[in-house]
Formats: structure tokens, sequence, C-alpha cells
């Protein structure tokens, strides 16, 4: 069998995986803390080496951390991370990280996510608010007070950067090496009021999606292409064999 249809098929797959992340990103555009995913095909060109390839590498998918754009919200329980922390949730499956800072305070108090996680202080602890204390006030460090009391303090938390991230309920992740308390605040911090946009440009995502269209038809010309001389090449070995 040729390999040229070999390399075809496997472009195939990999821009449908390609069409696939891009549709997840296009999808969560206006999903506040959504990180984006992306393809990184340089460990796999140098792993290749000087080796012939005879196939299309689908690439190493990746949770892209770029900013998003801050959107002012005026909500006191609302908090855009500043920099390159991240709020730490207590989940069923464990702790897990997200840049969406909407949050609330349920019956008892208890300071907790837009999907009713507990958000957790530096020492991974939960945070209990005083429910008849009225809004609290969230400095840049992150410190909760409420009647000039402080209550707590919300965690920002720092993740490795060679960490590999694994995508939770959107804007949530789980890191596959343990997160770092942040207490520098000169870099990182926390604005009240605001919460944090996914960091995807949908311009940039509709111009990769007509790459990826153009790409399955150049593909699907080269297919046929391998396929004619394939059928012309069996032809002619029948007609010679039957001479």
């Amino acid at each position: 069998m040729q390999s040229g249809l070999y390399v075809t098929l496997s472009a195939q797959i990999a821009l449908e995986r390609r069409l696939t992340t891009i549709a997840a990103n296009v999808a969560n555009q206006s999903t506040p803390g959504y990180r984006a995913e992306e393809i990184d095909f340089k460990s796999l060109v140098s792993k290749a080496g000087a080796s012939p390839v005879a196939f299309v590498s689908e690439g190493q998918s990746f949770i892209s951390r770029k900013a998003g754009v801050p959107i002012k919200t005026d909500n006191p329980l609302d908090v855009a991370v500043q920099g390159e922390g991240w709020l730490g949730l207590q989940t069923p499956d464990g702790t897990i990280y997200t840049k969406d800072g909407r949050m609330r305070m349920d019956e008892s108090g208890a300071l907790v996510s837009v999907d009713g996680y507990p958000v957790l202080d530096a020492g991974n602890s939960a945070i209990l608010l005083n429910p008849e204390a009225g809004p609290p006030m969230i400095a840049q460090d992150g410190m909760i007070t409420q009647n000039g009391r402080q209550i707590g303090a919300i965690g920002i938390f720092s993740l490795d950067h060679d960490a590999k991230l694994t995508r939770y309920n959107n804007s949530g992740v789980i890191s596959d090496k343990p997160a770092t308390a942040e207490l520098d605040f000169s870099n990182n911090g926390i604005a009240q009021g605001f919460i944090e946009g996914a960091n995807i440009n949908p311009v940039l995502e509709m111009a990769k999606l007509i790459q990826v269209s153009r790409a399955f038809e150049s593909i699907a010309s080269a297919t046929e292409g391998s396929e004619n001389s394939l059928k012309d090449a069996i032809r002619t070995l029948g007609t010679n064999s039957s001479s």
C-alpha cells in the first residue's frame, strides 16, 4: 500500500482533533475563567530526529495559561486573580484550581464557588463568613473583612510551569504537581468586583477553523490522487500478468 495514503489518513485524524479543540474553545469563549486548549507539535518533531516519518502527528494538547480579559461586575463576591495565581477549590475529587472568581455565600456562611465548591485559604481550609455582617471587603492580598473585622483570606496558588494540567468542569484544572500558596503579592493579587474572562480570541479561533477546513480539502484531493495512482498501478499489473 502506498505510504501517501497513511500520511493523508493520519493528517485527517490530526485535523479532526484540531477541529474538536477549536469547537470547544469557541463554545466556551464566554465562560468566565476558561483556559483555551492548544496543540503543541514541537516536542514530537524533536523526537523524530533524522528518522523518516511516514505519518502526520496529532500533536500534544495542553491547556493555555495566558491571561483572560478582566470584566467589571461590581459584585462584592466576584474576584479576578491578577498575575499567574489561581484560586483553590475543594471538590469531591480533591483540590482543583480555577480562574473563575464567581463566588457566593451559602446559608451557613461558607464561601463557595458558583458550582458550590468551598473556596480555600492559603492553608487549604474552607472560608466561613458571617451571613449577618453584610458584604465582605476583599483586599489585593485576599484578606476578607466584614464590619472592619478580619474573617480570613482567599488563597492564591501558583502552579509549577512544568505541571500537566487536566481540565475539570470547564474552568477548573487539576495539576499533576503540588501547588504553592503565593505570599508575594507584588505580581499576584485579587481584584474585587471583577471576573476574568476566557483567554480565547474568537477571531483567531475562526481563522484557525478556516485553515483546518482548507487543509481538509487539500488532504481530500491528495487522498483521491493516491487512490487513483494505486488503481492505475493495479490495473497495469493486471494487464501485464494477463498478457
